[in-house]
């Protein structure tokens, strides 16, 4: 499955991991990438540099195949964990949630190639202009913080394939081989997927995270942050039932401690799904189970095999 992203990043599919907050560990990363996708660290909620080196060596010696960083911007300064991650010569830099301009020649100076997701046109265009190796579209149906035009992937992806002359990554709302086929057809290079790879074996997610995963709908997710400006997806439940009261009475502390670190983790790491939150796309609506990663892609690449020559028996008719 060639793409021009495949040639690009030196993968053989293309499929991407998520950052994942939490979750995009060693095991993970390499997984994904010893299948043939682009499997990614979570830089920014590691506590220090050393802890970010340590993981990368981790990977490192659990593949030999391409894998990226990712930084979320605007949590917490980047500067000391991008400096790790180059020094250390990470072929590929992922930066989610913020302007990456100030960390645009830091990275090509170093070499590597660097990927932003972008949630709007504007934001694609500018990438581009900046020199990135390619954008991921993230759209309204995505798990995690999203753009704030509240526009799906499916136009979403179409109109910065038709904006931007660099390869184009889909994301939002895709976890299986159909939605890959569907984002090619729309024009993009690849996929990057973030919920459906949460509900994985090798995922260091709980296993009460993954179940309500499985069980649950693609109705069952809320969105949150908006007074903030920066939208994100989440598992609905009572928790982002008051991170919606604090949003509306305008309590500000209250709402921070709600969307702090800590809730995210006692919830996706130590399963107290009823004393914190998860992100969630309505990708969830579509996942029935939790396979390795290997047979995740497999299946997926399978998928999409099965449904082209689907479409092609349909023209075969005309």
């Amino acid at each position: 499955m060639r793409t021009r992203l495949t040639e690009r990043l030196g993968i053989r599919y293309p499929i991407l991991q998520g950052g994942l907050a939490y979750l995009a560990r060693a095991e993970l990363a390499a997984a994904v990438s010893n299948a043939g996708g682009l499997g990614q660290i979570t830089a920014t909620t590691l506590p220090s540099p050393q802890a970010l080196e340590a993981e990368v060596a981790r990977l490192r010696s659990l593949t030999t195949a391409p894998f990226g960083v990712n930084f979320a911007l605007g949590r917490r300064p980047i500067e000391d964990l991008l400096a790790a991650a180059l020094a250390l010569r990470v072929p590929v830099i992922s930066l989610t949630g913020g302007n990456p301009e100030p960390y645009v020649e830091q990275i090509r100076r170093a070499g590597a190639e660097w990927i932003t997701l972008v949630g709007s046109v504007r934001a694609a265009v500018k990438a581009e202009a900046l020199g990135a190796t390619a954008v991921v579209a993230v759209g309204y149906e995505a798990g995690g913080h999203l753009g704030r035009d509240d526009v799906t992937t499916l136009v979403l992806t179409r109109l910065v394939v038709e904006a931007v002359r660099i390869p184009v990554v889909a994301s939002g709302g895709i976890a299986d081989g159909r939605g890959l086929l569907a984002a090619l057809a729309l024009g993009a290079s690849g996929v990057e997927m973030g919920t459906r790879f949460v509900a994985t074996q090798e995922s260091p997610a709980h296993p009460r995270y993954k179940a309500a995963l499985v069980a649950g709908e693609a109705t069952g997710t809320a969105v949150v942050e908006r007074t903030l400006r920066s939208p994100g997806r989440m598992l609905a439940s009572p928790w982002t039932e008051a991170i919606a009261i604090a949003e509306a009475a305008g309590d500000q502390e209250r709402l921070l401690e709600l969307i702090g670190g800590a809730a995210n983790r006692r919830a996706a790491l130590d399963g107290e799904l009823d004393r914190g939150f998860v992100w969630a796309g309505q990708a969830m609506g579509l996942i029935r189970d939790v396979p390795s990663v290997a047979e995740l892609i497999r299946r997926m690449v399978a998928e999409a095999e099965a449904a082209w020559q689907t479409l092609g028996q349909l023209w075969e008719g005309c």
